[in-house]
């Protein structure tokens, strides 16, 4: 299906200002803009490579004004204002700012919150979701822009990443389990940081490699692993590497694609883990007990164990890549 914007434009609904559109956060599907009025604000790498080649500018912060932003909106509510907020700044006094979103996004709550606040806010309907404009006004959303946020044992996390408000079970299963790492590690998806701090307790530990896609996690994980050992990548899982084999990895592997499960993507997480182990290598994972790692798993590593079962997760051992 077209996105919200082009049907509303198709339909005379809404006109799009002269000059450059910026899509704050990763969009979902095609707007329906042209690519050289088109400038798209990502903290995601894949979604920045995706867009790379088919718009005038991609980067995780684009620099600059625009006539118009339009915004995604992401299910995180502090994300979703902070995004509202940003594009109100982009496009300054009298821009106009788009909102696109499905229902169970919290588009409507996001309608009335803006109505509260004076905002004469325009509306189209379609498929369980709506598209809003509005012009942005001097400081009106200012105290969106950013939130109080207290992260979960002290470590720093900001709305919107994944696990922000306390520490994903399925990686605390993990850290109880995992052995003293020798060598060098990687950490596959690696957040905030808090499997690579565990990690680097370990004095036997060379150095950790945290490769995560979201500019904004891996910003919190280099407040939150202050190790020297540590560095820091802005990359997809899925296909980064390195020159030098791996000793040990490990993940808690991404299986929802939006709101849908999609256990593919954590297959290419641990295709990527066994292509970067050296011979010997050892990866250990978390992953929800339903999803079927386990077939897998053994026709990409010589030995296979489930280390722990618990609270809807399961933990994996593998070692020796094939």
């Amino acid at each position: 299906m077209a996105h919200r914007l082009a049907l509303a434009r198709e339909g005379g609904l809404v006109d799009l200002p002269e000059g450059r559109v910026v899509c704050v956060g990763a969009p979902a599907g095609d707007p329906g803009i042209a690519p050289d009025h088109l400038a798209v604000e990502t903290p995601d790498a894949v979604a920045e490579s995706y867009w790379r080649g088919r718009c005038a500018a991609v980067s995780d912060l684009v620099e600059g004004a625009a006539a118009a932003a339009l915004v995604t909106l992401p299910r995180s509510r502090a994300f979703a204002r902070m995004l509202v907020a940003r594009a109100a700044r982009v496009v300054g006094t009298g821009g106009t700012v788009f909102v696109d979103g499905r229902k169970t996004d919290g588009i409507e709550a996001l309608r009335r919150d803006l109505k509260a606040r004076g905002v004469a806010v325009e509306t189209f309907s379609k498929a369980h979701g709506k598209l809003l404009w509005f012009s942005a006004t001097d400081d009106l959303l200012s105290t969106w822009a950013e939130p109080d946020h207290a992260g979960p044992d002290g470590f720093k996390t900001v709305p919107g990443i994944f696990s922000a408000d306390g520490v994903d079970p399925g990686s605390e299963l993990l850290a109880r389990h995992l052995p003293a790492a020798k060598g060098r590690v990687a950490d596959l998806g690696a957040g905030w940081g808090y499997l690579a701090r565990g990690i680097l307790t370990s004095k036997t530990v060379t150095r950790v490699d945290l490769v995560e896609a979201d500019a904004r996690a891996l910003d919190c994980a280099r407040a939150n692993v202050e190790d020297a050992r540590a560095v820091f990548h802005r990359a997809d899982a899925r296909i980064w590497g390195d020159k030098q084999a791996f000793d040990f990895v490990v993940t808690n592997p991404p299986y929802h694609d939006g709101r849908a499960a999609e256990p593919g993507l954590g297959i290419a997480f641990l295709r990527n883990a066994a292509r970067l182990l050296t011979a010997n290598g050892r990866l250990w994972l978390v992953a929800n007990r339903r999803l079927p790692y386990e077939s897998p798993l053994r026709g990409m590593f010589r030995g296979m164990e489930i280390v722990a079962v618990s609270g809807g997760y399961k933990v994996i051992r593998a070692e020796k890549p094939i």
